[in-house]
């Protein structure tokens, strides 16, 4: 079985409407290095509705941005310094919250020492991690097994070579050592 190792990311923003395009397009690089690719756009879309929303309703513009990957989840966490938890601009029937129930397996939200934390998860199963890439076609047994052009020789010259594909090679036969045999002439005899 396949484990995922567990990824963590944290990111602290001023949030403004021209930084927006730019927390989307660094979130969703760190998800494609994680080979999380087909997150790409709920995840990202979902932490834009957040920040638009702490854009237009937060008088502290300073926020936090995390996502955690374990394998299985990820869970993305916007934080930011204001404690009114779910107001009319938070309303789950409509605005940001409902966008953020469509896109996401889960959310929630909850008081901080210092503000509030409103987080989604997304499921992705190890095998769904990154779409399928069609596969070219095989190599033909010639093109992937070439044969070399020159075997390495023994440490010994004087060795007798008992490999067959070494023995048959021209630069292990040239080394070899010649033994003479003498050749029998079979010379047809004469009919009578």
């Amino acid at each position: 079985m396949n484990t995922a190792v567990p990824c963590y990311y944290h990111l602290d923003v001023e949030v403004s409407s021209e930084r927006v395009g730019q927390v989307r397009r660094i979130l969703a690089a760190h998800l494609r290095y994680w080979k999380l690719d087909i997150l790409v756009d709920p995840v990202c879309r979902g932490v834009e509705v957040l920040l638009h929303t702490i854009d237009e309703h937060a008088t502290d513009k300073n926020t936090t941005v995390e996502m955690w990957w374990n394998g299985q989840h990820l869970i993305t966490a916007v934080s930011d310094h204001e404690r009114d938890l779910p107001g009319p601009h938070y309303a789950p029937k409509e605005g940001c919250l409902a966008e953020i129930a469509a896109l996401s397996d889960g959310w929630g939200g909850c008081a901080t020492a210092t503000g509030k934390i409103i987080w989604f998860s997304r499921r992705a199963r190890l095998g769904e991690r990154a779409p399928l890439v069609p596969a070219g076609p095989s190599p033909r047994i010639s093109e992937a097994l070439e044969m070399p052009r020159e075997v390495p020789v023994p440490a010994f010259a004087g060795s007798l070579v008992t490999d067959p594909l070494v023995a048959t090679a021209p630069a292990a036969r040239a080394r070899e050592p010649q033994l003479s045999v003498p050749r029998r002439v079979v010379r047809p005899t004469p009919v009578m």
